[in-house]
C-alpha cells in the first residue's frame, strides 16, 4: 500500500467505523465482533480489496477472563495428581540413565506439557469403547514418558516396566517414543519423526468424516487431538496440508502446539514471536486459533494497565528474551522486563521477586487449559489449534528451566532432585532418606486422590491410549475363484495396471467386503485407466458436488458426493499416503476393518514418501499400495524423475512390507486374493503390500496349473523352451519377462539351448525366506536343515536373472541359488527419455542382452565356445565401448 493511501482522508468515517465496532464489542461481545470483521474482509477480499497478511491480535489469551468457563475439576486434587506423575516421569529417565546404558531420555518435554495432557485427561480425552472407538489423540513424541508415569499412577503398567525404559530386548520394557509395532495394545500411533503427526492427523479425522459420510459408522462424537510442538512446526509435513483441514471442515481436528519457545539446539524464533507467526499462519489458512499466552495472575497486572504499557512490553518483547526469563530469576525479570517502562515497573512495585517469578505462563494454568479446549469442541465447521505458551523444563531448576540445554538433558544431581521434590511439593510421600533411590510414586488406594483420578477416567468411557489389536468383525473375503476372468487367458493384451483395475472392480461388487474398499487416487485416475470409478462410486467430499462437472454428459464424468467411496487426493502424495495410513489402520482406531489400495506412479512412492512408510509399519496398516507405471524402462518418454528402477529395493527396508513384482494379470489376482486373507482373514497379519504395476500392453496368458503357490512364495516355472546341446534358467519379472521368453526362445531356435523360464514374482520375498532358513541353520546345527524356497524350485544350471530395477533386487537371492553361474541384469543409474526398446538396449535388459548374459556364463563352463558370445555380441549390435549405464 502507497503512502498516499495511508492518508486519512475522511477522519469522521473512520471514527464512525471504529465507534461502531467498539459499540458492538460492549453490548455484543467479541464473537460478534469478529464474525463481523470476517465477513467484511470476505466481502473485501471477493471486491479485489488489497488484503492485509499475517493478520495477528495482540500478544495476550484469545478467550477474555470474563468468558472463561467454570472449572469443572477439583484443581486442588488435580494438582497433587499431576505432581505426582510429573515426578515419576522424571523418575523414569533417572533410573534408566544410571543404568549406565548410554540409553538417552527426555524429560523437559512433559514437564512443559503436563498440565495439558492431564486437562485432557480428566475431561476431554474419550477412551474407546462399544459404540465408538473414542477421541484419537497424537501425542508429542517426546512426552512419554510421561504418559507412562500416568499409565502407572492408574496401575496399567508395572514398576518393572517403568524400570526397562528404552530397554526392550528382552520383552520388559518399553519403546522410546509411541510405538504401536512394541506395545500392540498401548500406542496408537507413531509420533516420532517430526511432522508426521500433524498431516497424519489431519487425514485421520477427515477419514472419520469419510466413514460417516458412507454410512459405515457415526463418528460425529469422535475427535482427534495432536500435540505438536512450536520446533516440529518447521517441518514442512506440519504445515504444509493446515489449509486441506479448513476446507473440509474439520471440526472434529484440534491441535494443541507447546509453544515453549526452544528447539532441540536452542529458540525457534529468537528474534521473533513463533506464537505470533503460527497464529497468522493457521488464521490464513481458515483454523479457529486460540492463544493461551498468560496464566491468571497476569489478569490482575492486565486488568490494572490502565496505560497500555504491559499490553505494549507483552508484544515487543521477542522470544529470545522470554526464554531468558525464565532460566533467570524474578530480580532479573523485575529489571529487564517490568523495568523497562515506568508504568510498566510500577505494576509489581507491591510484589516480591519470588512473586513475580511465580507468574504462569498460560500453558501451565488448567482453567485457562480446559476454557480453549472447550472452546475448540464447540467450534463448528472449522479446525482448532491452540497455541499454548509454556516453559521447557517446568519446574526443573537449574537443571534444566528454560535453558538451550533442557531437551538433552538425562540426567540431574540430588540438588536438583531436592529442588523438584519440593517444586512439586511431595516432601511428604518422599523423606530425605529415601530420595536417593529415586523413588516411583503411587496413590494410595482410598484416597481422594486414587478415588478421583480414576471417577474421572470412568466418566469418560476407561483407560487411555489403548489400541485395538484385532476387530472383532468377521468378514467373508473372497476367494482366487471370484477373479477367474484374471486368471483366464485374455482376448486383448493389456497392462498390469490394467489387470488390476479389473481386480479392483471385481472387488468393489463383492457382497462381502466391497463397502469396505477404499481407493485412493492422487490426481492420477485417467493415467491409470480408473476414470470408471468416478461415476461408479463417486469421489468422496463432504460438501458434494455444488456445480455442473465440465464432462457431465459422458459415462464416466467427474462426480463427487458425500457417499463417494474414492478418495482424490490430488497431486499430493504424502496426503494420499496420510489417507492409505488412516484406512489401512481403520480396523484398530474404529474397530471398523478398510481395505485400501492407494495407486500411484511408482516413482512417487517409498523414495518420496518413505518416512510415512516406515510409520505405517510400526503403526500395523493393513492394506495395498501400488505403484503404477513401474520400472526404469516401461515410461516412454517421461525421463529421470519418473522413472523407478529402486522402489522394491526401499520397500524391502520396511520389515512387513510385503512387496511383489508381477508379470501377468493373473498374478494380480493371486497376490491381491492372498493380502487380503492374510490382512483381514482369520490370522490378521500385520503385514501391508506393495505390487508394481506397469502401463506396457502385453499378451496376457491364462495362469499355469498349480503355480498359486509359487506365485505368493515368490517363483514358478511359467514354461520349457526346447534345447539339445545345453539346459539352462531364465528368470523375470515385471515387464522385462517378456524380453527374458523373447530371449528363451532366441537360445533355443538360434543355439539349440533349451530353457526353463521362472517368473519371479518377489526377489525380495525369496530373500527373507532364504535368509531365514540360513539363520535356522546356523542356530540349529542338530536339527533337520532348511533349504530355500528358490534352492528347492532351481538346479545347479547356468541361472541368469533379469528386472527392470537395480541389480541389488536380483542380487540378493544368489546365496540360495544352487548354481554357481548366476548372472543378473539390472537397470542401475538414472532414468531418461526415450522409447522402452532405446531404454532397454541402454540398460543392457533386452532380450539380446540377456541372450549374450547366458552364452557367457555357458562359456565360462565351457559348454559354449567364446567365439559363440563375440559373435552374437556383434549380431545384436552390442557397442562393447558403451558407457557403463550407471555412470551414463
Amino acid at each position: 500500500m502507497s503512502e498516499v493511501n495511508k492518508i486519512d482522508v475522511d477522519a469522521l468515517e473512520t471514527q464512525e467505523w471504529l465507534q461502531a465496532l467498539e459499540s458492538v464489542v460492549r453490548e455484543e461481545g467479541v464473537e460478534r465482533a469478529q464474525f463481523l470483521l470476517e465477513q467484511v474482509l470476505e466481502q473485501a477480499r471477493l471486491d479485489g480489496v488489497d488484503m492485509p497478511t499475517g493478520t495477528t491480535t495482540n500478544y495476550v489469551n484469545t478467550i477474555p477472563v470474563d468468558q472463561e468457563p467454570a472449572y469443572p475439576g477439583d484443581v486442588n486434587i488435580e494438582r497433587r495428581i499431576r505432581s505426582i506423575i510429573r515426578w515419576n516421569a522424571i523418575m523414569i529417565v533417572l533410573r534408566a540413565s544410571k543404568k549406565d546404558l548410554d540409553l538417552g531420555g527426555h524429560m523437559a518435554s512433559y514437564q512443559s506439557s503436563a498440565a495439558f495432557y492431564e486437562v485432557c485427561f480428566n475431561h476431554f480425552f474419550k477412551a474407546p469403547n462399544d459404540v465408538d472407538g473414542g477421541d484419537l489423540v497424537y501425542y508429542q513424541g517426546h512426552i512419554s514418558p510421561g504418559i507412562y508415569a500416568r499409565a502407572f499412577v492408574e496401575g496399567r503398567l508395572t514398576a518393572e516396566q517403568l524400570d526397562n525404559f528404552r530397554q526392550e530386548v528382552d520383552g520388559k520394557g518399553l519403546p522410546s517414543y509411541p510405538h504401536p509395532k512394541l506395545m500392540p495394545e498401548f500406542w496408537q500411533f507413531p509420533t516420532v519423526s517430526m511432522g508426521l503427526g500433524p498431516i497424519a492427523s489431519i487425514y485421520q479425522a477427515r477419514f472419520l468424516k469419510y466413514l460417516d459420510g458412507r454410512g459405515l459408522k457415526d463418528t460425529k462424537n469422535q475427535r482427534v487431538y495432536a500435540f505438536l510442538g512450536d520446533g516440529e512446526m518447521d517441518e514442512p509435513e506440519s504445515r504444509g496440508a493446515i489449509s486441506f483441514a479448513a476446507r473440509e471442515k474439520l471440526d472434529n481436528l484440534c491441535y494443541l502446539i507447546n509453544c515453549n519457545l526452544q528447539r532441540l539446539d536452542g529458540p525457534v524464533m529468537g528474534n521473533g514471536k513463533i506464537i505470533q507467526e503460527l497464529e497468522g499462519l493457521f488464521k490464513g489458512a481458515g483454523w479457529n486459533v486460540i492463544k493461551v499466552v498468560w496464566g491468571s495472575g497476569w489478569d490482575i497486572l492486565l486488568a490494572k494497565d490502565t496505560s497500555g504499557k504491559l499490553l505494549q512490553l507483552m508484544n515487543e518483547t521477542i522470544d529470545g528474551d522470554y526464554q531468558t526469563y525464565k532460566a533467570k530469576d524474578g530480580a532479573y525479570v523485575r529489571e529487564h522486563f517490568f523495568g523497562r517502562y515506568p508504568e510498566t515497573a510500577a505494576l509489581v512495585a507491591d510484589m516480591t521477586d519470588e512473586e513475580i517469578f511465580a507468574l504462569k505462563r498460560g500453558g501451565h494454568e488448567p482453567s485457562k487449559l480446559y476454557a480453549a479446549f472447550k472452546k475448540a469442541e464447540e467450534t463448528k465447521d472449522r479446525p482448532t489449534v491452540i497455541l499454548a505458551k509454556t516453559v521447557k523444563g517446568y519446574g526443573m531448576g537449574e537443571a534444566a528451566e528454560g535453558k538451550n540445554i533442557a531437551h538433552q538433558v538425562k540426567k540431574m544431581d540430588m540438588t536438583h532432585v531436592e529442588h523438584l521434590r519440593s517444586r512439586l511439593g511431595l516432601q511428604d510421600l518422599v523423606s530425605d532418606e529415601e530420595i536417593k533411590d529415586l523413588p516411583y510414586l503411587t496413590l494410595e488406594e482410598g484416597s481422594e486422590e486414587y478415588k478421583y483420578l480414576h471417577a474421572r477416567r470412568e466418566a469418560l468411557q476407561g483407560y487411555t491410549p489403548k489400541r485395538i489389536p484385532k476387530f472383532s468383525e468377521s468378514l467373508t473375503l473372497p476367494e482366487v475363484d471370484a477373479f477367474k476372468p484374471l486368471l483366464e487367458e485374455q482376448k486383448r493384451d493389456i497392462s498390469t495396471t490394467m489387470g488390476f483395475v479389473r481386480a479392483l472392480n471385481v472387488l468393489l461388487k463383492d457382497k462381502g467386503i466391497g463397502k469396505n474398499i477404499v481407493p485412493i487416487i492422487a490426481d492420477e485416475a485417467r493415467t491409470f485407466g480408473m476414470e470408471g470409478l468416478f461415476r461408479q462410486i463417486g469421489i468422496y467430499n463432504p460438501h458434494g458436488q455444488n456445480y455442473t462437472p465440465q464432462d457431465r454428459d459422458i459415462v464416466s464424468y467427474y462426480k463427487e458426493a458425500t457417499s463417494g467411496q474414492v478418495l482424490q487426493e490430488g497431486i499430493n502424495e504424502l496426503g494420499a499416503m496420510s489417507s492409505w495410513v488412516a484406512a489401512a489402520t481403520s480396523y484398530s482406531t474404529n474397530d471398523l476393518p478398510m481395505i485400501p489400495f492407494y495407486i500411484y506412479y511408482s516413482m512417487f512412492g517409498f523414495q518420496r514418501v518413505g518416512d510415512m512408510a516406515w510409520m505405517a509399519g510400526d503403526q500395523q496398516a493393513r492394506g495395498f499400495l501400488l505403484g503404477a507405471t513401474a520400472g526404469r524402462t516401461t515410461l516412454n518418454g517421461e525421463g529421470l524423475q519418473h522413472e523407478d528402477g529402486h522402489s522394491h529395493i526401499l520397500a524391502n527396508t520396511v520389515p512387513n512390507c510385503i512387496s511383489y513384482d508381477p508379470t501377468y494379470a493373473y498374478e494380480v489376482a493371486v497376490i491381491m486374493q492372498d493380502g487380503i486373507r492374510r490382512m483381514y482373514g482369520e490370522d490378521q497379519e500385520n503385514v501391508f503390500y506393495y505390487l508394481t504395476l506397469m502401463n506396457e500392453n502385453y499378451h496376457q496368458p491364462a495362469m499355469p496349473e498349480g503355480a498359486e503357490e509359487g506365485i505368493r512364495k515368490g517363483i514358478y516355472k511359467l514354461e520349457t523352451v526346447a534345447g539339445d546341446k545345453a539346459k539352462v534358467q531364465l528368470l523375470g519379472s515385471g515387464t522385462i519377462m517378456i524380453e527374458v521368453r523373447k530371449a528363451a526362445q532366441i537360445l533355443s531356435e538360434e543355439y539349440g539351448i533349451g530353457s526353463d523360464v521362472f517368473s519371479v514374482t518377489s526377489f525380495n520375498e525369496l530373500t527373507r525366506d532364504g535368509q531365514d532358513a540360513e539363520r535356522f541353520n546356523m542356530l540349529n546345527p542338530e536339527a533337520e536343515q532348511k533349504t530355500a524356497y528358490i534352492t528347492n524350485a532351481l538346479t545347479d544350471a547356468v541361472t541368469v536373472a533379469a528386472t527392470d530395477y537395480m541389480k541389488n533386487y536380483a542380487e540378493q537371492v544368489r546365496s540360495f541359488v544352487p548354481s554357481s553361474n548366476y548372472k543378473v541384469l539390472g537397470t542401475d543409474g538414472y532414468g531418461r527419455s526415450d522409447s522402452r526398446e532405446n531404454l532397454r538396449r541402454h540398460f543392457e535388459v533386452n532380450a539380446g542382452y540377456v541372450v549374450v548374459a547366458t552364452l557367457s556364463e555357458l562359456a565360462k563352463r565351457g559348454e559354449v565356445e567364446k567365439s559363440v558370445v563375440v559373435e552374437a555380441i556383434k549380431k545384436f549390435d552390442i557397442d562393447t565401448n558403451k558407457v557403463n549405464p550407471l555412470y551414463a
